[in-house]
């Protein structure tokens, strides 16, 4: 069993390593759910994800023999640079197995360490499947990224932060994959104050732990989807699932569509680059999956390494759906004019053109029409109205995409 005092302990071992990452209020959040939001920056930690304090705190337990053998993972990436990061601290070699499909930033952020990666498999059980039986064949120490005591325990040091600076703290609201997140902070939380409600919070596309939490006995994911890969764990661990059936409180779920909007909405109020595991808190709270009213909560923003390319589609899809970008396929006459006529509209409309391209070839058009595809910057919903009342007044076919 995992104690507070193996929690403590872990915290001497990560002093001076870790960051007691800042705690700031959400006034926005607060307001809204009527409630007292704060978030827990663990994006802002070194190696930008909490992963580094299970697995700081787990090489520093190692035996010498141990180190020098050199340590083995698979890890969707955060977990992967928290151990190349203390196996450079501590001297040792470290091979790191992950999913083919791992974003850039979190490789090159493994190898930046001086740890070997080798990408291999569709998730993250594939992964640790391979990483295991070379562990095995070369003698090797695998470090779990959760399923682990000393790594639980290195992750539970958060909750003494926190608890540190927010008193009368009632909810701490925890994002769930493997589930060594949730288990490190719910024991610490429990043990110190047993009336904190401990609330988990899952991917839609990657279930697993919801819906063996429900059904009291483990349940296996078929397959996993999400844009919350640092969550996106098919299968459940027996282990965790006790601790978690003892501990936590609820589970809940949210879309990617809801995640993407709290990725956004960290992003533009608070200032925070937060991968998708790392908003899901977030976004069970903006879409009101929780209920925290007059309550005092800590929401867990676990990591921050999102690839820049996700980060862009969601900031693109994001503007669409707020209004304040517009694309449109317009039909015109192809003839020299035609395009200047077409972009006085959109002067007139105060629109400011972002993108635009031009097909007079498509087998769809008349002899002599073009499509224009155009992408506009709006000021929301009214401000799009107007443009396209505008484009039927001038008589322009067109159609929103």
């Amino acid at each position: 069993m995992i104690t507070l005092n193996n929690i403590k302990e872990a915290r001497k071992n990560l002093e001076n390593i870790a960051i007691n990452t800042p705690i700031a209020k959400a006034p926005i959040l607060s307001k809204e759910l009527n409630a007292e939001i704060f978030l827990k920056k663990e994006n802002l930690q070194l190696t930008g994800s909490f992963k580094l304090r299970g697995a700081f705190n787990k090489v520093a337990s190692l035996t010498k023999e141990q180190k020098d053998a050199g340590v083995v993972a698979a890890s969707a990436g955060n977990h992967a640079q928290g151990l190349a990061f203390a196996a450079q601290y501590f001297g040792c070699e470290a091979t790191i197995f992950m999913p083919e499909a791992t974003p850039l930033t979190k490789v090159s952020g493994v190898k930046s360490y001086g740890a070997k990666v080798v990408l291999i498999g569709e998730n993250f059980d594939e992964a640790y499947q391979a990483a295991t039986k070379f562990a095995t064949e070369n003698k090797k120490e695998f470090i779990h990224p959760f399923a682990d005591d000393a790594v639980i325990a290195g992750q539970g040091t958060i909750t003494l932060e926190i608890l540190d600076e927010i008193k009368d703290l009632e909810q701490i609201i925890v994002p769930i994959g493997g589930g060594g997140l949730i288990s490190g902070i719910a024991i610490a939380a429990k043990t110190i104050n047993p009336n904190i409600k401990i609330v988990g919070v899952v991917a839609s596309g990657a279930r697993g732990m919801k819906e063996s939490f429900e059904a009291r006995m483990p349940i296996d994911s078929v397959s996993v989807r999400t844009i919350a890969d640092g969550i996106a764990v098919r299968d459940v661990t027996p282990k965790l699932l006790d601790i978690i059936l003892d501990y936590v409180d609820e589970i809940v779920e949210v879309t990617d569509n809801e995640t993407a909007n709290a990725i956004l909405f960290l992003l533009e109020k608070h200032k925070l680059v937060v991968e998708g595991a790392g908003a899901v808190a977030t976004a069970a709270l903006m879409h009101k999956k929780i209920d925290v009213k007059n309550s005092k909560v800590c929401a867990i923003v676990s990591g921050g390494n999102i690839d820049v390319t996700m980060l862009s589609l969601i900031i693109e899809k994001g503007l669409v759906k707020s209004n304040r970008k517009m694309n449109l396929i317009v039909t015109l006459m192809d003839k020299p004019g035609a395009l200047m006529h077409l972009t006085e509209v959109f002067t007139k409309s105060s629109a400011n053109i972002v993108q635009i391209d031009y097909d007079r070839k498509s087998v769809k058009l008349d002899f002599g029409e073009a499509h224009v595809t155009i992408a506009l910057e709006t000021k929301g919903e009214e401000h799009q109205e107007l443009i396209r009342e505008n484009l039927k007044q001038s008589g322009y076919r067109f159609k929103q995409i």
